[in-house]
């Protein structure tokens, strides 16, 4: 089950301050998959990339002065194969804010979710074998290129010098009945199947509904140690 948990309190007493630079580049993996742009069944509600938008307006300039990162994207190309529309914007770079807000604000989502492919790619630009790094995983779901996250995640753990992927699920509606999601039906009720890179590696898996909650965990995931006092309203899964 999903626990409301409110951190704010002992992320404050137990990290410290941001350092004047963080010490391991971050590679954002950012879902631009066709469900981005879908419509729920409350017409009220914005779609999913028009809110991620806004989360990473508010967030990233808390975080690019601190973390060199760079921007990886999956869904949207010109392959035919949406799963091989991997597109590795830029690797990590100083204040990052400005050039990953243009690429995402430029996105029209649209095709499949290469979840495993994507972080594959993603700490492959952060040079892993021998470089530390950090990937930050955006995700609405599934994996529905037939990929295996949580195999992979084992395979980062054993050859990685120093990685850790932290997964964001926003708005997550899980499919335990797709056929090119293998693993799915090994992670349980309610969970992506992307829960098993963060679990693997030891990072967070962090689920989110609103602007405000996934703001706050790109800020804890992506950002140093704390970034500002921020109250993280998120709920996170153990």
């Amino acid at each position: 089950m999903l626990r409301a948990l409110t951190l704010a309190a002992a992320l404050a007493s137990a990290l410290p301050a941001p350092a004047t630079a963080c010490a391991r580049d971050a590679m954002l993996v950012f879902d631009g998959s066709a469900s981005m742009d879908e419509l729920s069944f409350d017409i009220s509600r914005k779609t999913r990339i028009v809110d991620a938008r806004a989360a990473l307006r508010d967030a990233l300039p808390d975080i690019t002065p601190f973390r060199d990162v760079g921007l990886l994207t999956y869904g949207p190309g010109s392959n035919a194969d949406s799963c091989a529309n991997i597109d590795l914007r830029f690797g990590p770079r100083a204040d990052a804010a400005t050039d990953i807000l243009t690429e995402i604000d430029a996105m029209e989502p649209k095709g499949l979710t290469a979840l495993a492919a994507s972080v594959r790619a993603a700490a492959e630009a952060l040079n892993h074998r021998t470089d530390p790094g950090i990937v930050v995983l955006v995700t609405d779901g599934n994996e529905t290129c037939g990929g295996r996250p949580c195999a992979l995640g084992s395979t980062l753990a054993a050859e990685a010098h120093d990685l850790t992927v932290h997964v964001i699920g926003f708005q997550v509606v899980v499919d335990f009945f797709s056929w090119d999601n293998p693993e799915q039906v090994d992670v349980g009720a309610g969970n992506t199947v992307a829960k098993c890179l963060a679990d693997r590696t030891g990072g967070l898996y962090v689920s989110t509904e609103t602007v405000d909650e996934l703001a706050d965990a790109l800020r804890v995931t992506l950002g140093c140690a704390l970034i500002g006092s921020t109250i993280f309203r998120t709920r996170v899964v153990p």
